[in-house]
């Protein structure tokens, strides 16, 4: 299950897991659709392609929280 990541790791935009406009590679690493453009849809960690990241709401959200850990880093 995708842990559902609540920030870009690039920039710390705000990624709810309920809205659309937040980009992952195969392990995760998610950026906001600006980052992720800039990157040229490349994960600057990997190297992998970064895509759309689903959106996870109601139900399933409520019984399948997003995890809170942030991964920007400033600096």
């Amino acid at each position: 299950m995708l842990a559902m990541r609540p920030d870009c790791e690039r920039c710390g935009t705000d990624l709810p897991a309920n809205v659309a406009g937040a980009f992952i590679c195969s392990f995760e690493c998610t950026f906001c659709a600006e980052c992720a453009e800039a990157l040229d849809d490349r994960c600057p960690n990997c190297g992998g392609e970064l895509l759309d990241r689903p959106t996870r709401t109601g139900d399933n959200l409520a019984r399948h929280p997003a995890t809170t850990e942030r991964k920007f880093r400033q600096g």
